[in-house]
């Protein structure tokens, strides 16, 4: 009897997964396809799967020194975002005041803040510093991705009884110690959320790094994908394969750190 009132609720998830899925689909199977095949059925499987799309969409791109790029901002952007982030909601959740309570509750505000209401004046102060470059992508990232970061940190350390803190403290740790050593380890689920909600958004943005980064040779993965599309034409067929390589790096990793993640998004969205 129950497997019959749950018949409805599986069968509404098996639609929900096929149209999640669907656009994954249409990717992988047209980036094996010939630009006149896709236009011709964009759904059906291709009539011979030719892997030249992905060769010739390696080497357009320049995979690797692209692939670097990406790596190199995006590893030192969540590096630095987990270490700050950390130790501000640390800060916020062992000082208990009101101005840590504003604080807190301004970074929470923080979040529905559109990038694209501060876009302007954002390029604009940062091109009278003269750090439109990668070191201010990395900065500007910071700042993005802290307010989100902080409140997930925030709400696992409220579950991290204080007495971890005045037992070290006996013991002779300095505060910096007893968040490295003691506090720091004991947040790995939602430090593994937190790295993989940022990488995700880092690896996939085009917007900022198509306003900051003018350079030849420092683009980004999503900014060179862009050579795909020119005024009169649009070569999706290697598009599609380039899409494919990039988000590649991203499910690997996401899938490695499948149960950390839930781990972490369960502790820190309920306590």
């Amino acid at each position: 009897m129950r497997k019959k009132k749950l018949l409805p609720v599986e069968i509404l998830g098996i639609i929900l997964g096929i149209i999640w899925l669907s656009p994954f689909y249409l990717m992988i199977v047209n980036s094996f396809k010939t630009k006149k095949e896709i236009f011709t059925d964009v759904l059906k499987l291709p009539s011979e799967f030719t892997f030249d799309n992905y060769i010739e969409a390696f080497e357009e791109l320049e995979f690797m020194h692209t692939l670097m790029n990406s790596l190199i901002i995006t590893v030192i952007s969540v590096f630095i975002i987990i270490i700050f982030s950390s130790m501000a909601a640390y800060a916020l959740s062992r000082n208990k005041s009101k101005m840590s309570t504003v604080l807190f509750m301004l970074f929470v505000a923080a979040m529905l803040i559109p990038f694209q209401s501060v876009m302007i004046p954002l390029i604009t102060v940062f091109g009278q510093a003269d750090m439109l470059n990668r070191v201010g992508l990395i900065f500007m990232y910071l700042g993005f991705g802290s307010s989100l970061s902080i409140f997930l940190f925030h709400g696992t350390l409220n579950g991290i009884s204080k007495s971890l803190d005045e037992a070290a403290t006996i013991d002779g740790c300095n505060k910096f110690q007893v968040f490295w050593y003691i506090i720091f380890p004991m947040l790995k689920p939602i430090t593994v959320t937190v790295a993989i909600l940022n990488i995700i958004y880092i690896w996939n943005d085009y917007l900022l790094p198509s306003l900051v980064i003018n350079q030849e040779g420092l683009q980004t993965i999503p900014l060179k994908m862009f050579f795909f599309f020119g005024e009169y034409t649009k070569q999706w067929h290697l598009a599609l394969a380039g899409l494919t390589i990039a988000i590649i790096p991203v499910i690997l990793v996401y899938f490695l750190a499948q149960r950390e993640i839930i781990k972490g998004m369960t502790e820190g969205a309920v306590k």
